[in-house]
C-alpha cells in the first residue's frame, strides 16, 4: 500500500502519519527526515541537495524527488507514507513519472484539513526545550512543571515561527500554493478529504477507515 498525506501546517500529518506507517508496516517518508538523512548519508541526491542548501537557494523539485526515489527503491517492498509531499502540482507530475519508471503508483491520497483557527491553537501552543530539542503543547500535551522539560529539565521556548501572525502567513501562503494541487488530485481514484479537525483519536480512526476503504 502506498499513500500520500498532506495539509496544512498543524493538522496532524506527522502524527498521525507515523502511527498509520507503524500500525501498517509502511515505510513513513516525511520530507524534511529524508533531506536531512540523505545530506548526512552523502548520498547522491543528498550531496546535490546539500549544495543548494549551503548556497541559500531552494532544493530543486528534481533533486527532491530524486531523494524520495532512493528511499522508496532502496528501501522494504511492503509500502509506503509520504508525508507532506508533493507541495506542488509540478512535484506531484514529477513523483508520478518516477513512481511509473518503477512501475510503482499511489493507492491512496488523503487530504487532512481543519479550519484555520484550529490549526492556529495547534500551532501557537507548541513549546520546544533548549537542551534536547523535545516538543511540548500548552494545551494537549503540557509540561508537568510549567516551563521546564518532563526529559531533560531544561528551559521551554516558542520558536519565533510559531507566533501566531508568522503562522497566519503561513497558513495563508500555504492555501495559495495547495489549491492547484489539490484540484489535480481530487478528481483521482483514491482521493479522500479527511476532516482533522476533532480529537486525535477520532481522526486516527477516520483515517484508517479512509485508507482501508
Amino acid at each position: 500500500m502506498n499513500l500520500i498525506l498532506f495539509g496544512p501546517p498543524g493538522v496532524g500529518k506527522g502524527t498521525q502519519g507515523e502511527k498509520l506507517a507503524s500500525e501498517y508496516g509502511l515505510s513513513h517518508l516525511a520530507m524534511g527526515d529524508i533531506l536531512r538523512a540523505a545530506v548526512r548519508d552523502e548520498t547522491e541526491a543528498g550531496v546535490q541537495a546539500k549544495q543548494f542548501m549551503d548556497a541559500g537557494q531552494l532544493v530543486p523539485d528534481a533533486v527532491v524527488v530524486a531523494m524520495i526515489e532512493e528511499r522508496i527503491v532502496g528501501g522494504d517492498k511492503s509500502g509506503f507514507l509520504l508525508d507532506g509531499f508533493p507541495r506542488n502540482v509540478a512535484q506531484a507530475e514529477a513523483l508520478d513519472a518516477m513512481l511509473d519508471k518503477h512501475g510503482l503508483s499511489i493507492d491512496r491520497i488523503v487530504f487532512m484539513d481543519a479550519p484555520e483557527e484550529n490549526l492556529l491553537k495547534r500551532l501557537c501552543g507548541r513549546m520546544i526545550c533548549r537542551a534536547c530539542g523535545f516538543g511540548f503543547h500548552r494545551q494537549y500535551s503540557p509540561p508537568l512543571k510549567s516551563g521546564c522539560c518532563d526529559r531533560c529539565g531544561g528551559e521551554l521556548y516558542q520558536r519565533d515561527d510559531d507566533r501566531e501572525d508568522v503562522i497566519s502567513h503561513r497558513l495563508e501562503v500555504y492555501r495559495e500554493q495547495t489549491a492547484p494541487l489539490l484540484d489535480f488530485y481530487r478528481h483521482q481514484d483514491g482521493f479522500f478529504r479527511l476532516d482533522a479537525s476533532g480529537e486525535m483519536d477520532a481522526v486516527y480512526a477516520a483515517l484508517k477507515e479512509a485508507v482501508i476503504r
